[in-house]
């Protein structure tokens, strides 16, 4: 069962929406049936440092400092 997003097109909602075989999901708010499948972000943020992060709070250990031993 993959997760969709989609925007509406009538109304420009932004959702997401489990989909099963060749189901065509409906809009919740407009219920409207135009819309244009969104690329998914995941649960993937980026810091302000350029990284990439899963929000886990896990480290990969590596420290930029510089004062390793």
């Amino acid at each position: 069962m993959p997760l969709f997003e989609y925007i509406c097109k009538k109304c420009g909602h932004r959702f997401e929406a489990l989909v099963f075989g060749s189901k065509q999901p409906a809009c919740p708010q407009c219920h409207s049936s135009d819309l244009e499948q969104a690329v998914s972000t995941f649960a993937v943020s980026h810091s302000s440092k350029g990284g990439a992060s899963s929000g886990s709070g896990i480290s990969c250990g590596i420290s930029s400092s510089g004062g390793g031993g």
